[in-house]
């Protein structure tokens, strides 16, 4: 069995995840939601939920954002609009990168 690995975390990283699960909790309380009845929309446990609230580092990042939408936390400031800007923006960049990274071949003349 591997050996679990114990990761540090700065301040900031636990104060902000701390910050984000007391919004969340202020966001479903606010909504008269149950800790089951978030769990069930956003496809987690219970437990996952609970752990997410507490500030608990160890969460999948995608469920965390998942609950924050469904009870209302706004995660970013920008608009509509500006989202859709930056999303045709990296898509300007990303068609400018090649298809492939692999050249081509020629083919060998070995007809002598």
């Amino acid at each position: 069995m591997p050996k679990s690995i114990t990761r540090t975390y700065s301040r900031y990283s636990r104060d902000a995840v701390a910050l984000l699960g007391g919004l969340i909790r202020a966001a479903r309380k606010e909504r008269k939601l149950t800790t089951q009845e978030v769990a069930d929309r956003a496809g987690i446990s219970r437990g996952l939920l609970q752990r997410i609230e507490k500030g608990d580092l160890k969460c999948e990042i995608g469920a965390v954002f998942e609950v924050a939408t469904i009870v209302g936390v706004k995660l970013f400031d920008a608009d509509e609009s500006t989202m859709i800007r930056h999303i045709r923006r990296t898509e300007d960049k990303l068609a400018l990168l090649p298809k492939s990274v692999r050249k081509t071949t020629k083919a060998v003349d070995d007809d002598f």
